[in-house]
């Protein structure tokens, strides 16, 4: 009989419908994930497993399950998966693209609107109070209409995004591996090397998956290339960005704010740098946390697992 392991707690009608083709085992947590022991046991006879980015699926991971047919990653990343081994042990990895396309991008705006007025700054000086009164420039901030934005990654997500710009009247710059001329037509959009996304940029977008190519990409030398006013948000993947170096710009003032929803480590720890300044907002990974997306994302991996139980081709594969 064919065995899913799902590696967090999720509504009991996703459950239900995994057990009409498989015996379940739950890990009935909402926020604490799986430990890796015990994850690497229960896959040893699993034949699917669903997994978040909290789970590493390695040589190791793989090697100790022999009769998995499917990693259903409930992420449009899948840096947490080693897709070249899982191709050769002819294990089906797939992920969940576009379900989160609109509600990461909103996020994101929310987030890069929030840094650029201070919201959390705002509210924190009420909450300690410290407003005496009102004064000309009490808690000013940074517009993000007539701005020049730079989006670097031009994915899906990047696209939503840049469509969300148009009605703040700025100049869109983008940078990506490819040039896309339809998106550049369709959005107003102007391609231009990653230094002049850095040099022309007021507010610096990171959408981007993470990459050989990408890892670490933001550091010291990409920060000196800002503007000492401009404000860099980070939607995509948190080792994308080198923190030592971003904590090191801010204090230097290279740049004027950040806004994180991603980090290298999550959760971040809290004696983190970044956690002591004002001028830095940090959220713990909720891109996608709308409920009605989360509930689309869980039903594409149960549908994906479904269809490779069933002999089926997956719905979206990332190494067919």
């Amino acid at each position: 009989m064919n065995k899913i392991v799902v590696t967090r707690q999720i509504p009991q009608k996703f459950i239900a419908q995994l057990e009409e083709i498989a015996e379940v085992e739950v890990w009935n947590e909402k926020f604490i994930p799986m430990p890796r022991e015990k994850f690497l046991l229960s896959i040893k006879d699993a034949t699917a497993c669903f997994v978040t980015l909290s789970e590493k699926i390695d040589e190791t991971c793989l090697n100790e399950a022999p009769n998995l047919k499917i990693v259903a990653n409930m992420a449009v990343g899948f840096d947490n998966i080693d897709i070249d081994v899982a191709k050769q042990k002819g294990v089906t990895v797939t992920n969940t693209p576009e379900v989160l396309t609109e509600t990461t991008a909103e996020l994101g705006f929310t987030l890069m609107l929030a840094t650029a007025r201070r919201i959390v700054e705002a509210e924190q000086y009420i909450q300690e109070g410290q407003w005496k009164s009102w004064g000309p420039y009490l808690l000013s901030g940074k517009d993000v209409y007539g701005s020049t934005v730079g989006i670097f990654g031009m994915g899906d997500i990047g696209k939503a995004f840049a469509k969300r710009l148009k009605g703040f009247n700025t100049k869109i710059l983008y940078h990506n591996r490819s040039r896309q001329e339809a998106t550049e037509n369709e959005l107003g959009a102007t391609w231009v090397s990653f230094d002049e996304l850095l040099e022309e940029s007021d507010f610096v977008v990171c959408t981007a998956p993470l990459t050989d190519e990408t890892k670490h990409k933001f550091n010291a030398s990409a920060f000196e290339k800002m503007k000492s006013d401009s404000i860099f948000i980070n939607i995509g993947r948190g080792a994308i960005v080198n923190e030592e170096d971003l904590v090191n710009a801010l204090n230097k003032g290279q740049l004027l704010a950040c806004g994180l929803d991603v980090l290298e480590q999550e959760p971040i720890a809290m004696d983190h740098p970044l956690l002591k300044m004002p001028n830095a907002v940090i959220l713990p990974h909720i891109g996608s946390a709308s409920e009605n997306t989360r509930n689309n994302m869980i039903q594409l991996c149960v549908d994906n697992i479904k269809a490779v139980l069933n002999n089926k081709s997956a719905i979206t594969p990332v190494n067919s």
